[in-house]
């Protein structure tokens, strides 16, 4: 009888060893439990604090833009796909239009043909060269609104020099001019020669020398004009982008050339080049 008794009483205490230990490590995992819970509720309360503040800076955006929407009626048109332009650049380009070629005015068939003009037609007004000797040769084109300026190296250059020669003075201040207008303009210089072989001390080759050309007109830019170097952008293209074949003197004379290639914002850079009207 008192041996059973013995295993009974330690049966039972063993039994409570066991439950008091389970019941210690719950414990510590609901402590545990309990301070994930509160670390997830901080962490949700400073993200919906975050959102909310991101949410606020939207809802004043849209604001403003609603704003600025009804300000000024919604007045924008698309041109043929290629780019927006206000109603009153349309009407300052329409105005200009009055000055340019009836014969040019009659090929113009879309509204981007028409914009094409009055740009062009104010970008050689303001590059405006009849001050300039009249063998000089620049050119200005617009393709799908990008302004194309092609200046004849003996503007520019010596022959087989890519040092910028101070008869460039004046084109250049001019272009500069154009350029310092516009805040948001990228301009890309590319420099072009004709196919005849040149290789001297400091010149490799076609490729090297129409790097150099494009260089050398970037750095006068920025130099002697203050254009800004973060606008420019200098490239050479050799011989392989010729406007005619390299089989005479004078179809030699229009490859070797400066291409001034600017991408403008059309709104902006319209309402400036208008301003000379």
């Amino acid at each position: 009888m008192k041996k059973i008794s013995i295993a009974l009483i330690l049966a039972v205490m063993i039994s409570s060893c066991v439950s008091k230990k389970k019941y210690v490590a719950l414990e510590v995992e609901n402590g545990q439990i309990k301070s994930e819970l509160q670390k997830t509720k901080v962490e949700k309360e400073d993200l919906e604090n975050k959102f909310a503040a991101i949410q606020a800076r939207v809802d004043n955006y849209n604001k403003k833009i609603n704003s600025l929407t009804e300000q000024n009626d919604a007045m924008l048109v698309n041109v043929d796909n290629v780019a927006v332009i206000s109603n009153d650049t349309k009407k300052a380009m329409r105005e200009t239009l009055r000055n340019v070629d009836p014969s040019k005015l009659a090929e113009a068939k879309t509204l981007k043909d028409s914009m094409n003009l009055a740009l062009s037609y104010n970008l050689n007004k303001s590059m405006d060269s009849s001050n300039l000797d009249e063998d000089e040769d620049i050119s200005i084109d617009i393709n799908e609104t990008v302004v194309m300026i092609s200046i004849s190296d003996k503007m520019l250059f010596n022959t087989a020099s890519y040092r910028v020669s101070n008869k460039a003075n004046d084109i250049l201040q001019k272009l500069a001019n154009v350029i310092n207008s516009e805040p948001s303009v990228e301009v890309m210089v590319e420099g072009h020669t004709d196919s005849r072989s040149i290789r001297t001390s400091k010149i490799a080759d076609n490729w090297d020398l129409s790097v150099l050309r494009a260089t050398s007109v970037v750095r006068k830019l920025i130099d002697d004009y203050g254009v800004a170097p973060e606008k420019l952008i200098a490239s050479g293209r050799s011989s392989f982008k010729p406007l005619a074949d390299n089989d005479t003197n004078d179809n030699r004379a229009k490859n070797r050339r400066t291409r001034i290639v600017i991408l403008p914002n059309l709104d902006k850079f319209f309402a400036l080049m208008g301003s000379n009207d």
